[in-house]
């Protein structure tokens, strides 16, 4: 997937961008599936695809696991992907889907996969300090839903949140969505199952996080509420937003279908406020925007902290994420829609939404990813650069990338008319973007390059490639 610069202004954070590029069925995508890491300049840096467009990727970003940099990522297929008629409700994670885990040089090293029964959700896979992964799972439970307006012989679409120990596949906590939160308090109507094989997607877990004293913080869009759990009892604490929210919320601070809950400093919580679902009968509630709460304990209150709207107005039907980045700024992904976005910490409002955007991006036609990242990462890949050499009147034209490769700034060009006899002729070539073509008077035939880092020290070597001739010679 190529990108689109829109914005470029200082005072953006350090770091590569992660996505994960797919779309629905029916829409043309440009590109592949995969896990794709971009500069800021929108350079692919490292590109993982996916055999067909099938199969997706979500959720692709950089976690520490063990203290070590990883690349964590969900991998299957997403219902709504794969059939105008799917035969779970969109979104839903079709079964045999899994987690990966990847270390700096891009060698998988663990496969997760949700217990009990459940398929790995699409949504969250966390790794703790402890060197677990928290994760939801989705499960079609049979029920009866005549009491709530929906089948007599329906399914619940019922989700668990686990937490599995990476070291022996230990299941160590296993928390039962039905158990514990009444479907009634759901948004979305039961009659909805009846054009979704008999499924109701009555509660949508998208994000869990850790907290303080041994809590989760969980968001269920289709309940428009985010629950804090205590993980000992799995007693709900309290409840922001829905049917029973245990807060009064202030002017502004109302949201709906939302994403992303996380905990932020000062008793605040941020979101993704998609307010809208595209489902009929359900108009947007507002535009999508990027929302942090200020949460008052005592007096049970929560208020509009900050928000984050795009310019122009965007209504996203579905996923989308906000980042807290190092310096402040905030990272939105901003899901269905193709874009992603940074902003400086102070935000905007509807009603200027172009003040503090620092940096934006739009994908090609109608990609999109679910959620976005930006994050500092080092790529340390073992497989050898790749080199491609076409000869033409006594000049070379040397294509050299090597994909995965963050500390590669020139190349080194030896070329030689045997294997064994090879010389340097070109010292320092920088590096121009993912591959970088390099212009040598020489007719080798065989040639080879090194890549080097900041320092000048070598860092790869690619295979020694003998030069193709063009067809007119």
């Amino acid at each position: 997937m190529q990108v689109t610069i829109k914005v470029k202004k200082p005072g953006t954070a350090p770091g590569f961008i992660f996505v994960a590029p797919y779309t629905f069925f029916g829409v043309e995508l440009i590109g592949q599936t995969g896990s794709l890491i971009m500069d800021q300049a929108g350079n692919p840096i490292w590109f993982r695809p996916l055999p067909n467009r099938f199969i997706q990727n979500t959720d692709f970003r950089m976690q520490l696991y063990q203290d070590k940099p990883v690349l964590t990522m969900w991998e299957g297929t997403i219902s709504g992907t794969q059939s105008a008629n799917p035969n779970l409700p969109y979104g839903d994670a079709e079964p045999g889907a899994r987690h990966l885990i990847f270390d700096q040089h891009y060698r998988l090293v663990h496969t997760v996969m949700a217990q009990n029964g459940y398929t790995s959700d699409l949504h969250e896979f966390t790794i703790t300090r402890r060197n677990t992964a928290l994760l939801i799972g989705v499960k079609q439970v049979p029920g009866d839903l005549t009491p709530y307006g929906g089948p007599a012989n329906g399914f619940f679409d019922n989700h668990s949140i686990q937490e599995i120990d990476l070291q022996t596949g230990e299941l160590i906590f296993f928390w039962d969505v039905l158990a514990h939160v009444n479907p009634a308090d759901s948004m979305v109507p039961a009659s909805s199952a009846e054009s979704s094989n008999g499924i109701w997607d009555c509660f949508h877990v998208n994000s869990i996080e850790e907290g303080p004293n041994d809590t989760l913080l969980v968001s269920m869009r289709h309940m428009w509420a985010i629950y804090n759990i205590d993980k000992k009892t799995g007693n709900i604490i309290w409840q922001l937003g829905g049917k029973r929210s245990s807060f009064t919320l202030g002017p502004n601070a109302s949201f709906s279908w939302q994403h992303d809950a996380r905990y932020r400093s000062g008793d605040r919580i941020s979101l993704f406020d998609n307010a809208y679902s595209g489902m009929p009968g359900f108009p947007p509630q507002s535009q999508a925007h990027g929302l942090i709460l200020k949460l008052d304990m005592e007096k049970m209150t929560a208020v509009a902290d900050r928000t984050y709207y795009h310019d122009p107005a965007l209504f996203v039907i579905s996923q989308g994420n906000m980042q807290q980045l190092p310096n402040g700024n905030k990272f939105v992904g901003w899901g269905q829609d193709p874009y992603l976005s940074e902003f400086a910490e102070p935000g905007n409002t509807p009603d200027d939404p172009a003040v503090n955007l620092l940096y934006e991006v739009q994908y090609s036609n109608q990609n999109l990813s679910y959620r976005t990242f930006k994050k500092e990462w080092v790529g340390l890949p073992l497989n050898p650069p790749n080199l491609v050499v076409h000869i033409s009147d006594e000049v070379a034209s040397l294509f050299v990338s090597w994909n995965g490769s963050t500390e590669t700034v020139a190349w080194k060009v030896l070329a030689g008319t045997a294997l064994d006899c090879l010389q340097v002729i070109v010292d320092h070539a920088a590096q121009t973007g993912f591959e970088t073509e390099i212009t040598v008077f020489s007719e080798g035939p065989f040639f080879q390059v090194k890549a080097l880092d900041r320092t000048g020290h070598v860092i790869g070597t690619s295979l020694v490639v003998k030069g193709e001739h063009d067809d007119d010679e």
